[in-house]
């Protein structure tokens, strides 16, 4: 199996280790440990290793499903790769390989990838099969139900969306994501939805493994909860999926992490509303610090959901590789070009870091555009 290399982790690997500040992060700024009981006692593996069953179980329950229907990983991105190979790795639900008997499909896999997205989710299963990617369009990114219906063929095992969106900040209706569940279902495809900002939104739609039999839902503490260092995060939908995944997890981490399931029993449970009540307020009052900087130098961007926003690149650079290499280069502030995400004319924006640090790198980031301009 080929895959292309990340190329927003390679940008980051070549300037965020010496630069100052990081402006370019996608998640909220990080929790501190001391909140958390660090004891979780024996440091062995979780057994079983798809996670507590009674922890599962009250997870389950936020999307209407039962304990063999969620799975725990090390984070979103395993979260989301176990699901590609569940659905495209061509094991059915027997381990016999190919796809399950009943399937009338040919053997090849196909997905539809709503984009601009966090790159692994088109490139993992473009790797195992091929891939038809529905663009978003700006200024309004909003997303044609049509199009995606039009990318859908007889191969086609899933649908694929990150909502809200990573980098737009759009966060897609409710009616619009039904219709996309149902597209899925008539297809005999799964929706897959990478979530993992969701409950940053003031009013949360409700998770698409909630939605019927053939949604799946992928998320972690990472974003919205500021505990990126736990490496925790699940996969909820079908038990056919799950049991697949969890057979791939085999071959990859094995289990979640102990610590990271001891601490998330606390942030999930007596702690979760004080949480996400504190970085709501810090998404919100950083989204309006960021707009205030998008209307001072004249930019655009869809004002987001989550802690990205899509910023349209000032006037006199060739494209945003240009503009966030003078950025990093005479500022010490790491921008990420759109170019990474298909859009040549825009960059991403973190807003999710201390308040401090996104101050200062607002200046630094106003000096060099302002210096540019002269």
């Amino acid at each position: 199996m080929e895959i292309a290399p990340f190329g927003l982790e390679r940008w980051f690997g070549k300037y965020e280790h010496e630069a100052d500040i990081m402006l370019a992060e996608s998640g909220i700024r990080s929790l501190d440990a001391s909140r958390f009981d660090l004891d979780p006692g024996k440091l062995g593996y979780v057994i079983p290793t798809d996670g507590d069953p009674e922890f599962r179980a009250a997870v389950a329950d936020h999307y209407d499903r039962g304990r063999d229907e969620v799975a725990f990983t090390c984070g979103t991105q395993e979260a989301n790769f176990l699901a590609f190979c569940s659905l495209m790795g061509g094991e059915d639900a027997n381990g016999t390989g190919g796809k399950t008997a009943s399937s009338s499909r040919n053997s090849s896999s196909h997905a539809v990838v709503v984009t601009p997205t966090y790159q692994a989710l088109h490139a993992v299963p473009d790797a195992m099969g091929e891939v038809s990617r529905v663009w978003l369009e700006p200024p309004e990114w909003e997303l044609d139900v049509d199009a995606v219906a039009d990318a859908i063929c007889p191969e086609t095992d899933v649908v694929v969306l990150n909502n809200p969106n990573n980098p737009t900040g759009r966060y897609h209706p409710e009616e619009t994501v039904r219709a996309l569940y149902d597209l899925a279902e008539d297809a005999g495809a799964h929706l897959l939805c990478d979530e993992v900002y969701r409950l940053l939104a003031d009013d949360p739609i409700p998770p698409v493994a909630s939605m019927g039999e053939r949604g799946i839902s992928t998320t972690s503490l990472t974003k919205a909860y500021g505990l990126a260092g736990l490496r925790f995060g699940w996969i909820a939908g079908p038990e056919d999926v799950v049991e697949r995944a969890v057979r791939w997890k085999d071959y990859t981490t094995i289990s979640p992490p102990i610590f990271g399931q001891h601490v998330a029993r606390q942030a999930l449970g007596e702690q979760e509303d004080a949480i996400l009540e504190e970085n709501r307020e810090l998404a919100a009052d950083h989204r309006d610090r960021i707009r205030t900087f998008v209307a001072d130098h004249d930019l655009d961007w869809y004002d987001p959901v989550g802690v990205n926003g899509f910023v349209s690149i000032p006037d006199g650079f060739d494209d945003a590789r240009e503009f966030c290499r003078g950025v990093v280069e005479e500022e010490s502030v790491v921008l990420a070009p759109g170019n990474l995400f298909g859009y040549e004319n825009y960059f991403r924006i973190g807003f999710g870091l201390p308040t401090a640090e996104l101050e200062e790198g607002l200046e630094r980031v106003s000096s060099f555009v302002d210096r540019r301009a002269e």
